[in-house]
C-alpha cells in the first residue's frame, strides 16, 4: 500500500505541474525558449531551490526557536521566514540564465521563473503528499493533492515568474533597472508567498476558516494579475516584431506584406503565404530572431549582436533567394 501511495504521490506531484509548464512554454508563441534551458530551471527549482531554501530557513529559524515557544516560532517560520528564504533560493538560477543570449525579455523571464517555481512545487508537493498520507489517511491525502496542486504549487510558479519578469525587464535597460526593478520583483514574489502562507497560519491560529476561504478566493485574483503581466509581455513582443521587421522591410530584407503575418501568433504558422520551396520554419525563426537582435544591438551596442543582425539579414535573403 505504501508503494502504491508513493507512486501515485509522485505522479500527482509531477504530471500536473510539468503539464502546466508545457502549456506556459507553448504560450510563448513568438520566441520559445530552448526546452533544455527550461528543464534546467525546472530541475533547479526542485533541487537547488529546495536545498538553499532549507538552509536559509534553518539559519533564520534558529533564533526564533531559541527565543519563542514552538507554536509561535512555527507560525513565524511559515508566514515570514519561508517567503524570505525560498523566493531568493528559487530565483538563483534566473541570475545565471539572465546572462544567456536566450534570456531576452519579460516573457523569457516569466517562463524560466515559472519553471523554477513549478520545480520547487514538485518536490514540496511530493513531501507533503507522503506526510499527509502517513499521518492523516487517504481522504486527507486526496484533498491535499487538490489544494497543493491548484494553489500552493501555482503560488510558487507565479511568485518566481515575477522575479524572472523583473530580470527580463531590467536586462536591456541599464543598471538603474537592475537596482530598482529586480528587488521590486523579488519583493512582490515574497509578498505573494507571505500572503498565502500568512492567511493559512492565521486561519489555524485563530480558528477562523473564513480566512482560508478568503485565501482561496484571493489567490486566483493574484494569479490572474500575474498572467496579465505574461500576456502584456507577449503583446509587447508582437508590437516589437512588427516595428522592427517593418524597418527591415524598408531595407528590402523581406517583403512588407510579411510583416503583419510574422507579428501574428496565429497567422505566422499557417502555410501558403511563402513562396514554394522556402523553408517556412527557418524563415519565421530567422525573422523573429532578427527583430529581437535589432533591439538588443541598439540598446547594448555590442558588436557581436550587430554582426548577428547582418548574418540574419543575409540568411533571410538566402531563404527567399533574394540578391
Amino acid at each position: 500500500m505504501i508503494l502504491i501511495v508513493l507512486l501515485l504521490s509522485s505522479l500527482f506531484a509531477t504530471l500536473p505541474l510539468v503539464s502546466t509548464l508545457g502549456f506556459i512554454w507553448w504560450m510563448d508563441r513568438y520566441d520559445r525558449e530552448p526546452w533544455w534551458l527550461v528543464l534546467v530551471s525546472l530541475i533547479w527549482g526542485g533541487t537547488g531551490g529546495v536545498f538553499f531554501g532549507v538552509l536559509g530557513s534553518m539559519a533564520l529559524n534558529a533564533p526564533l526557536e531559541w527565543t519563542l515557544d514552538a507554536a509561535t516560532a512555527g507560525a513565524l517560520s511559515a508566514a515570514i521566514v519561508a517567503p524570505l528564504t525560498e523566493e531568493p533560493a528559487k530565483a538563483l538560477i534566473l541570475l545565471a540564465l539572465a546572462r544567456s543570449r536566450h534570456f531576452d525579455n519579460i516573457t523569457d523571464g516569466f517562463v524560466y521563473g515559472a519553471a523554477a517555481g513549478l520545480g520547487f512545487g514538485v518536490s514540496e508537493n511530493l513531501l507533503y503528499f507522503m506526510n499527509v498520507a502517513n499521518a492523516d489517511g487517504l481522504s486527507a491525502w486526496a484533498a491535499n493533492i487538490i489544494v497543493r496542486t491548484l494553489y500552493s504549487a501555482m503560488m510558487h510558479a507565479g511568485a518566481t515568474s515575477l522575479v524572472g519578469a523583473a530580470l527580463g525587464f531590467a536586462k536591456l535597460r541599464g543598471w538603474w533597472a537592475t537596482l530598482i526593478v529586480v528587488p521590486f520583483g523579488l519583493a512582490l514574489a515574497m509578498g505573494m508567498h507571505a500572503l498565502w502562507n500568512g492567511l493559512i497560519v492565521a486561519s489555524g491560529a485563530f480558528g477562523a476558516p473564513a480566512l482560508t476561504v478568503l485565501n482561496l478566493l484571493l489567490f486566483p485574483m493574484e494569479l490572474v494579475l500575474v498572467l496579465a503581466v505574461f500576456q502584456g509581455s507577449l503583446w509587447t513582443e508582437r508590437r516589437m516584431i512588427r516595428r522592427e521587421l517593418a524597418e527591415e522591410a524598408k531595407l528590402g530584407t523581406l517583403p512588407a506584406e510579411h510583416v503583419d503575418r510574422l507579428g501574428s501568433a496565429l497567422r505566422r504558422d499557417r502555410k501558403g503565404w511563402l513562396r514554394r520551396g522556402i523553408d517556412h520554419g527557418a524563415y519565421v525563426r530567422a525573422a523573429t530572431t532578427l527583430a529581437f537582435r535589432r533591439v538588443q544591438a541598439e540598446r547594448t551596442g555590442k558588436a557581436e549582436l550587430t554582426q548577428e543582425v547582418e548574418r540574419l539579414r543575409a540568411e533571410l535573403r538566402r531563404l527567399q533567394s533574394l540578391p
